[in-house]
């Protein structure tokens, strides 16, 4: 059941305080190359990055190996139960919804944008890495940083559903990566 009220009352006024600097950064989206790199980072984003780092996780990272290619697999698909629930439960209308100054630079893949699903799971799945591989964690963070930005530049959320998110998805991934990582470790010894 969406909850209504308070949590309703204070996103309006987050839109509000919020409008001003979506607009300004969606500006950007004007520009043609900063337009195509984040609508590309976006598309990446929806998940083909996650999954060809999931994929090639076992031969990049073999001290890991395929225990953490499982473990962020599971842990990917609850950081999309939990984003969706808080969605539904939640409903914040986009900021191109809301404020039609502000042009959407990419069809969503919901209705909703309390917290970015995109940024829950970049975050997730980095903060699993440079728990596990720092190495292989540095040499992702630019792009999870450029998907959490792409968020803001296309329209699709306000500053507050990227920070939520990836709070979210650091915390997620941490605690799995805590509780989990070890019995994931032991299913593929080696």
């Amino acid at each position: 059941m969406p909850l209504t009220g308070k949590a309703s009352r204070f996103f309006e006024l987050a839109d509000q305080r919020e409008y001003a600097f979506c607009q300004s950064i969606n500006r950007m989206v004007r520009f043609r190359p900063v337009f195509c790199y984040f609508q590309l980072v976006s598309r990446l984003g929806d998940g083909w990055f996650w999954y060809a780092l999931i994929l090639a996780t076992p031969f990049v990272a073999p001290h890991a190996g395929a225990g953490l290619a499982l473990l962020m697999t599971l842990t990917g698909l609850t950081c999309t139960l939990v984003y969706k629930l808080l969605k539904h439960w939640l409903i914040r209308e986009r900021p191109f919804i809301s404020f039609p100054s502000i042009n959407c630079g990419t069809p969503p893949l919901d209705r909703y944008s309390f917290p970015s699903g995109h940024t829950l799971h970049a975050a997730c799945f980095q903060s699993m890495l440079f728990t596990t591989t720092p190495k292989l964690a540095l040499a992702t963070l630019p792009f999870t940083l450029s998907v959490a930005a792409s968020r803001v530049v296309l329209g699709l959320h306000y500053p507050t559903d990227v920070v939520a998110g990836a709070l979210i998805g650091s915390l997620m991934g941490y605690l799995s990566t805590l509780y989990f990582l070890s019995d994931f470790l032991a299913l593929f010894p080696g």
